[in-house]
């Protein structure tokens, strides 16, 4: 039995690439129908994107949401986007400093600087 502490296990978030058959993972779970605001996922490229004209909501990729120990959680170039419930991003005040609304952090890839998604205002909503 491995006892590992709670405040040193974290996720790896791995965006799924669209294809017809998809597995359960043996760890983890796969998360899905989550939407962009403010920017878009590039299928080609494997990165988030500037969102098309006009578009403000886009479908975000499958996620495997893998649980790992702190240190083997591998940290590429990524925009740390925020999740919401709704697309307000408010709600009461919670003990954890957080939004009731706020769900949690994704690290999302891209190439470009963290500051560029956050000017946009980039998030993920649940509905």
């Amino acid at each position: 039995v491995n006892i590992i502490p709670i405040d040193n296990i974290g996720f790896q978030f791995t965006m799924l690439p669209l294809t017809d058959t998809i597995t359960a993972p043996k760890v983890g779970f796969h998360g899905y129908g989550l939407f962009f605001e403010g920017a878009q996922w590039d299928t080609n490229l494997q990165l988030l994107a500037e969102s098309a004209p006009k578009l403000l909501f886009s479908a975000a990729p499958m996620v495997w949401f893998e649980p790992k120990t702190l240190d083997a959680i591998a940290h590429p170039p990524s925009y740390t986007c925020p999740v919401y419930k709704t697309p307000d991003r408010r709600g009461v005040l919670a003990t954890t400093g957080h939004s009731t609304n706020f769900i949690l952090d994704i690290d999302i890839p891209t190439d470009l600087p963290q500051s560029h998604w956050v000017q946009r205002g980039v998030a993920l909503l649940s509905q």
